[in-house]
């Protein structure tokens, strides 16, 4: 049975990013009136009144750093929402952000992408079906609609550096 892990943005990291950015920008926090803003931290939408910033994170750039692995020309860094002030993190209930469609963008222990598919619904059966892959290390699900980082899953259990210990994910 294949098992996976879903991975909020590391604790660690979160630190460094609510000061300077993977842009080299200090944070910005603002409150978000509206709310509805997707979370990296805590992996749900902001609620309206929330203290929250923008900042610029290359997730597989940091994961690289953490393995070893040579990304080369396939790290990126782009726009993700956090709380502006440390959260509880992901309590791990279920698959975040699983009610739209999403991409799931598979990596290699190298860093190397090895494809992407466009997924509505079945999200388990669609990460299943991509760790079946003895290649595929990682993978990061990502919206449509702006091609955002949402959230990284990896196989089995989480790494150290990995996910926050006191929100490690869901095993499946």
């Amino acid at each position: 049975m294949t098992t996976y892990t879903v991975c909020p943005v590391p604790a660690d990291t979160l630190r460094a990013l609510r000061t300077v950015d993977d842009a080299g920008r200090p944070a910005a926090p603002f409150t978000d009136e509206e709310g509805g803003a997707p979370l990296r931290c805590c992996l749900r939408r902001s609620a309206p009144g929330e203290r929250i910033a923008l900042v610029s994170y290359a997730p597989l750039r940091r994961w690289a750093a953490a393995t070893g692995a040579r990304p080369g020309a396939y790290d990126e860094q782009g726009p993700v929402f956090v709380h502006a002030e440390e959260c509880p993190g992901w309590a791990g209930q279920a698959l975040p952000f699983d009610n739209s469609h999403r991409v799931l963008r598979r990596y290699s222990a190298e860093g190397r992408i090895l494809g992407g598919r466009l997924v509505a619904a079945d999200f388990h059966a669609a990460l299943t079906a991509a760790f079946e892959d003895p290649e595929v290390e990682l993978v990061h699900v990502r919206a449509v609609e702006y091609g955002c980082f949402l959230y990284e899953v990896r196989r089995g259990r989480p790494v150290p550096g990995g996910a926050d210990r006191r929100s490690p994910g869901r095993r499946r």
